[in-house]
């Protein structure tokens, strides 16, 4: 860590206090004087070197408190390490991980949604050691640290995570999970593979699957166009159930991960396909994320084919290759910043197509079975009403979560990146129009 501190038996006083006074200095100091609290507060625990398991017991119990503010403050556990891992170091990502799980045993299962679950398992958030005053011995060891080099790491993700501010929240903080109509009907529902998804979405998720792993571009365009078929025909069908009374008319939230390089085009990527898919995009640029509004149905699409267009663009757009100036300078971030730019205005042209041919099949009784056939009904004229309340409900609650945004733009200025994006969206699967996005 570059610092060296006290090592020996004394310290004294208790733990917890100690622990609290040390946190307090680093997350109140300012930037200027960081390194010398950091110092202190790390050179007084690590001297506590006789009280080291009371140390660890009152680390895990004062971070508990701090995951429990970021909870209540809208922060989620995808949120914190995201955070942690743009700012910081991997093993201040491990301890992240570590903490949350440790905060997570004040929660059953049932306190926690769906997505709150899933992003837990994503991490591998578990509780590996043996008891609370082991935790920070076997972190050490797992790790290669001296206890003021573990001090500094623990007071240094505390001062991260202690100087967020409120953000919006995108579904409830633990304990606070509510069992709507959606999940109840959700659970009744043929399941595919993977646990807790409609078998709708197991479908698109396996089209796209194939659509990233092709060699063939017509195939990768067939497959990618097909789920964005299936995608449109499920939220025409969710759309339906709530006019039955089903469903809540309530749209949700998710927030998605957009890093650098390149985080203004991904974001216009991710803006085509949210408004294809009738959900709002707001960037929160400075911690690198983006919220996406919309009804649940629709948010799991949307982050399924994101997910999926980004890694077939970064495939694309890496075959391109490296670009010089006649000079021999490298031109090579222009090229690839136009490249995603023209990329996702190309994507947002395709994908609005295809949910507006689904949109007319649908209204004219055409419906779009899961295995990709189609089957004819009797035309339901409550349909395009349905979805037109659906998109004056999700700009409602834009307006409810975000009341001041302000728009932004992204440059292009390559023209030769500019063609071989839209070259590579017609390959991939979508087009468009550049946009402004939100945030």
């Amino acid at each position: 860590m570059g610092r060296r501190g006290q090592s020996g038996n004394g310290g004294g006083g208790d733990a917890g206090e100690l622990l609290d006074t040390a946190v307090r200095g680093v997350v109140t100091a300012p930037e200027e004087g960081l390194d010398l609290a950091l110092d202190t507060g790390a050179s007084l625990l690590a001297a506590s070197a006789g009280s080291w398991p009371a140390v660890s017991r009152a680390a895990l119990g004062h971070a508990d408190t701090a995951v429990g503010r970021c909870w209540s403050a809208g922060w989620r556990p995808a949120d914190l390490v995201r955070v942690v891992r743009r700012d910081l170091k991997p093993v201040h990502l491990a301890l992240a991980v570590d903490l949350i799980a440790a905060e997570g045993r004040r929660h059953p299962a049932a306190a926690l949604d769906r997505r709150w679950q899933d992003q837990l398992r994503e991490l591998e958030a578990e509780v590996w050691w043996p008891s609370d005053e082991a935790y920070l011995s076997g972190f050490a060891q797992r790790h290669r640290l001296d206890r003021f080099a573990l001090a500094t790491v623990l007071l240094e993700l505390l001062r991260s995570w202690g100087r967020l501010p409120p953000i919006a929240p995108v579904g409830p903080a633990p304990g606070r999970a509510a069992h709507s109509a959606h999940s109840a009907r959700a659970e009744q529902r043929q399941r595919g593979p993977v646990a807790g998804e409609p078998r709708m979405l197991s479908r698109i998720r396996a089209l796209l699957a194939k659509a990233e792993s092709t060699d063939f571009p017509e195939e990768a365009e067939a497959l990618t166009a097909k789920a964005q078929q299936l995608m449109a025909q499920h939220s025409i069908d969710e759309a339906l159930l709530a006019v039955e009374g089903a469903d809540p008319h309530a749209p949700g939230a998710l927030r998605i991960g957009v890093d650098n390089p390149y985080e203004g085009p991904k974001t216009m990527l991710l803006d085509a396909v949210a408004a294809a898919n009738r959900c709002r995009v707001v960037w929160a640029k400075e911690f690198g994320f983006c919220t996406v509004i919309g009804f649940d149905a629709d948010l799991d699409g949307v982050e399924l084919l994101y997910t999926s267009l980004l890694v077939q663009a970064t495939h694309a757009m890496q075959q391109a290759g490296a670009r010089q100036h006649l000079d021999g300078a490298s031109r090579t971030k222009a090229f690839r910043q136009s490249f995603l730019v023209a990329y996702a205005a190309r994507i947002r042209e395709r994908l609005t197509e295809a949910t507006e041919r689904t949109t007319s099949e649908a209204a004219a009784g055409r419906h779009l079975r899961e295995d990709g056939t189609a089957e004819q009904l009797v035309p339901d004229e409550r349909l395009l009403p349905a979805l037109k309340a659906r998109t004056e409900a999700v700009d409602h609650e834009v307006g409810r979560m975000f009341p001041k945004l302000v728009s932004q733009r992204v440059r292009v200025s390559d023209g030769e990146g500019w063609a071989a994006g839209r070259a590579a969206a017609d390959r991939a699967s979508l087009r468009g129009r550049s946009g402004e996005i939100r945030g």
